[in-house]
């Protein structure tokens, strides 16, 4: 393993004079010394670029390419930051993300013009990659040696927008130190050496593809193969055309690998694991079954404040063992909330108490964020990180997750756990992708709603749901949407607020199962005994077999 680097730029500089292969992307190989040529020569020609007094931000509006990681070198051999764009952000969205992170340089290429087309971008001056301009400007610098000296644990590395709900991305700060730390934490934790490939698959703009896949290659001197973009039909011909051993994945990428032809000669590949977040336990199975390959589910907040790592003997269902300082706490109190307990089934019997937001009070290394005192504010309380993630423990201490913040669903006055009820959903033989989440019910409260990506069948649905000993009686979906293609963000994670959004007023089949009643019917427009019926008053919802509640 390589010695310990205290910042990137050291790691950068310490593959200079190593000629072997080090970065794949498409039919184009660069050495590891090449790489680090590269960087050197990008960090030499950033310095003459900035204007005088600018903040030393770069964003980048670019695919998987060569370009991304070289400039994400440069940027660390000359104390800069590299903000990653996300494409999926149009017009003024896109034009507040370029000009809140401040960046007076922006690096692109041909395809992602047409996004910056009559954009105000003020003082904003655009690299395009692929152009002959671009080439000519490197071209003095091809001489450039990697100087690390001008870099510190402290600067300033990453800008990664975090996707919430609601409001603006905000930018998620993320140091030299920090990065290079969370590298070689991965380095040691997964016996990454010089020999393995890492995959990077999943989108450069996300710190998941940076932190967890980038970093500890750069960190051990492995090779990096790039995917443009992600491709599940091509995942496999990608692993073995760059023998790659290590791969990272966020959302619904593994059921998209799932969901391509099985052949009989899947398990003959070089991968040795992936890691990742809400592969889910089934889907996990499937993917070692099939592939030969282990997936190690973890945990982490975006922005770093908190983590878990799985550990042997983790029960089925929880991420991992409580770290030092985790907590579980009631937002609304600060207590404690107390250990879970479930029936002889492993269903969950007391959500409503044991639900809570996972918090560290011990020192942890999140570092704010861009220009958002507000939101540090809300991360940051009490002398403790809150993560806005919903978890509960069991009594050894051991920690599942129950969503995100806003995915709690409060049915007849209980706490549900939209993650567990997932999993659960998950296991439905026609299910291709499960998305489960909360839609109000017209009285109070929440129903609890299913979005399914693949073939279903009502009645079968419904004697599947029955047959489960772990889907509490509140749990059963009251909806269910069917859905061609499950709606993804552009990291492949459910698109949750768009399907809450569209509720089951939506363009999609849904089925729905009036209460009292085992089976579902299909949903029609105007039904008069559909779910508006709840909203008709007290004497048509006591008709339907449903009581008005309170919290």
């Amino acid at each position: 393993m390589e010695s310990k680097k205290r910042t990137v730029a050291d790691q950068v500089a310490a593959r200079w004079g190593d000629h072997r292969p080090g970065l794949w992307c498409e039919d184009r190989v660069l050495t590891q010394h090449e790489v680090a040529s590269g960087a050197a020569a990008r960090a030499a020609l950033l310095a003459d670029l900035l204007p005088p007094g600018a903040v030393a931000h770069i964003g980048v509006l670019l695919d998987n390419t060569e370009e991304f990681p070289l400039w994400l070198g440069a940027a660390a051999l000359a104390g800069a930051a590299v903000a990653g764009l996300n494409p999926t952000r149009r017009g003024p969205e896109l034009a507040r993300d370029i000009l809140h992170t401040e960046c007076p340089l922006l690096v692109t290429e041909r395809a992602r013009l047409p996004l910056l087309a009559g954009l105000e971008l003020p003082g904003v001056r655009i690299l395009v990659t692929d152009d002959e301009e671009y080439g000519a400007l490197l071209a003095p610098y091809a001489d450039a040696v990697p100087d690390p000296s001008r870099a510190a644990p402290a600067d300033r590395l990453l800008l990664y927008f975090t996707s919430g709900s609601t409001g603006a991305p905000k930018a998620a700060l993320c140091s030299q130190g920090r990065l290079a730390a969370a590298g070689q934490a991965l380095v040691r934790q997964f016996g990454v050496g010089a020999d393995d490939v890492h995959y990077i698959c999943m989108p450069m703009f996300h710190g998941n593809a940076v932190i967890a896949d980038w970093a500890p290659a750069l960190a051990a001197g492995a090779g990096v193969a790039l995917r443009r973009r992600f491709s599940a039909s091509g995942f496999l011909a990608d692993v073995r055309r760059y023998r790659a051993t290590y791969f990272t994945y966020v959302g619904r990428a593994i059921q998209y690998v799932l969901a391509t032809e099985e052949r009989p000669d899947d398990r003959d590949n070089p991968l040795r694991m992936g890691f990742g977040t809400e592969a889910g336990a089934v889907d996990a199975a499937a993917f070692e079954r099939r592939f030969g390959v282990r997936l190690v589910e973890g945990y982490g907040s975006s922005e770093g404040g908190a983590a878990i790592q799985w550990a042997p003997g983790t029960p089925q269902g929880a991420v991992g063992p409580a770290g030092p300082g985790l907590a579980v706490l009631d937002p609304a109190t600060g207590r404690e909330c107390p250990p879970a307990v479930f029936d002889s089934a492993g269903r969950l019997l007391n959500g409503e108490e044991a639900i809570g937001e996972l918090v560290n009070r011990a020192p942890n290394p999140f570092e704010g964020y861009w220009r958002n005192p507000a939101a540090e504010a809300e991360r940051r309380r009490d002398g403790a990180y809150w993560t806005g993630d919903l978890f509960y423990r069991d009594a050894r201490g051991y920690l599942y997750f129950a969503g995100r913040g806003d995915d709690r669903i409060r049915v007849d006055g209980e706490n549900l756990a939209a993650a567990v009820i997932e999993n659960i959903v998950a296991r439905y033989e026609g299910a291709l992708a499960v998305a489960v989440y909360g839609v109000p019910d017209p009285v109070t409260g929440d129903q609890v709603m299913a979005a399914i990506a693949g073939s279903f069948d009502p009645d079968g649905f419904a004697a599947f749901l029955r047959a489960q000993p772990d889907l509490g009686t509140k749990m059963a979906p009251r909806f269910v949407r069917v859905v061609q293609r499950m709606p993804v963000t552009a990291t492949n994670k459910i698109h949750r607020a768009l399907l809450r959004r569209e509720g089951y007023g939506c363009a999609d089949p849904v089925w729905w199962r009036p209460p009292g009643e085992r089976t579902y019917r299909r949903l029609a427009e105007g039904d008069a005994e559909g779910p508006l019926a709840f909203a008709k008053g007290p004497s048509s919802v006591r008709r339907q077999g449903l009581e008005p509640r309170t919290r």
